[in-house]
């Protein structure tokens, strides 16, 4: 699946109650829907609504389990900034795709074309999956960092937290 960045419509934006039903699941992925509602205060068909809409609208993609990679054995996180030949993102971002340690790709502008996330259990790991990045037809160039440290993990809570009591509902 390709994920596009851009500006949803109005009438696709999220409201105060589809931004509390999506922290309760951030904060909760496994409540039903019944649950939901309770803690809500709606009808359980509302909220089956609300997760339908949100699901055909691209918005929920799925409830995957926040996984430590560390603990899991991948205690390096690097990014590579990918400069590839004209004409070869689709190639290059499937071939990038079979590399289990590649966790991330995003098409970007500026110096590179291509920005990869990728774990590695230890430094000779990452020599391994930095090879096999560089040995992809169309790469031509990467440039390499290790992440140090992780002071602010991934998120989407603030921008919940502000559509969830923001005063223009539906």
């Amino acid at each position: 699946m390709i994920y596009q960045i851009g500006q949803c419509d109005q009438e696709d934006a999220v409201d105060s109650l589809d931004a509390r039903l999506l922290l309760l699941l951030t904060d909760s992925p496994r409540l039903n829907v019944l649950e939901c509602a309770r803690r809500l205060g709606v009808a359980r068909g509302t909220v089956q609504a609300r997760l339908d809409r949100l699901t055909e609208q691209g918005i929920l993609g799925g409830f995957p389990p926040e996984l430590n990679l560390a603990a899991m054995g991948y205690g390096l996180t690097a990014f590579a900034v990918l400069e590839i030949a004209q004409g070869r993102r689709a190639a290059v971002s499937e071939a990038l795709d079979a590399i289990e340690e590649v966790c991330e790709v995003h098409a970007t502008t500026g110096q590179g074309d291509l920005f990869v996330r990728m774990v590695a259990r230890d430094h000779d790991d990452l020599q391994r999956v930095i090879d096999a990045v560089v040995n992809v037809p169309g790469v031509r160039r990467t440039s390499t960092s290790l992440a140090l440290s992780t002071p602010v993990p991934p998120r989407v809570r603030p921008l919940l937290e502000r559509l969830a009591y923001e005063t223009n509902s539906r």
